[in-house]
């Protein structure tokens, strides 16, 4: 259960998302605030560091957009972060890879949309903090609007337009990318027109996954307005529903926004054009 609100800073600046100080069964830990994970998730390392046993079986199989897919087992474990607790969470063991070691992003401990459903997101870009605050409370700002967002099961999900062609994708604040798609939505999108492209890669659950980066004259997202953006193209993998987009943190660029996923809804500061080049 969520506690009061109580705003914490985000630590460093790595891959551009949102890491925060936390707790798991007593121990700091650093954490990624992933609304685009169905579940919090605790590395196996730091199951096995900890002492928290083997896990329990749990009806759980993981996949990254990169296609990998893991078998997860669960543990039940007290977490405490931006101002909330939640006792007897159960999260999934699973091996995080670059996600939680060193040289990668060092955050062994994933908040996903099971502990964000119980909570408002509470995000304050400039100030470089958040906070999880209880569900319909009222936050410390009068200039935020309503921006039109669609449920993705427990996730949030909203149109985006690449050089006025439209697609809808997923809110997802563990990206670092502005906009990720698909390769098939890619090309519904008209970025595979032979453009110039560059390689990139991505840290996703367990490793890495290489994507082709390609330069958009335009992306919109609500009231903003992108020039110049890069976006991410991912490969199809076959037999696997995966998002054809992800919305990520560059998105949320210098603006305040409360995301109720439990209520479906997204507020957010007014927005100023944004030229990427």
């Amino acid at each position: 259960m969520a506690g009061r609100e109580g705003w914490t800073g985000l630590v460093g600046d790595r891959a551009n998302v949102l890491i925060i100080p936390a707790t798991v069964a007593g121990q700091p830990v650093a954490a990624l605030v992933d609304t685009g994970a169905q579940y919090s998730v605790v590395d196996r390392r730091l199951v096995q560091r900890l002492g928290l046993g083997n896990g329990f079986d749990i009806p759980l199989l993981a996949y990254g957009v990169g296609g990998g897919a893991q078998v997860g087992k669960g543990v039940t474990v007290d977490v405490a972060a931006a101002g909330a607790r939640f006792d007897n969470l159960r999260a999934a063991i699973l091996d995080l890879g670059p996600l939680a070691s060193d040289d990668g992003l060092a955050t062994p401990l994933i908040l996903g949309q099971d502990v964000l459903g119980e909570s408002d997101l509470w995000l304050d870009l400039p100030g470089r903090r958040l906070a999880l605050a209880p569900p319909g409370a009222s936050p410390p700002w009068r200039d935020l609007a309503a921006t039109p967002v669609l449920r993705e099961g427990r996730a949030l999900a909203a149109e985006i337009s690449v050089e006025g062609a439209v697609t809808t994708a997923l809110i997802d604040t563990g990206s670092s990318a502005l906009l990720a798609v698909s390769r098939s939505a890619a090309g519904m999108l008209g970025l595979l027109d032979g453009r110039e492209t560059r390689r990139g890669s991505s840290l996703v659950l367990g490793g890495t996954v290489r994507s082709e980066l390609v330069r958009a004259r335009t992306v919109t997202f609500g009231d903003a307005l992108f020039r110049n953006a890069t976006v991410a193209i991912y490969d199809d993998v076959a037999g696997r529903a995966l998002p054809q987009g992800l919305i990520g943190m560059p998105a949320f660029r210098g603006r305040r926004a409360v995301l109720r996923l439990g209520a479906g809804e997204l507020w957010l500061s007014q927005a100023v054009d944004v030229d990427l080049s």
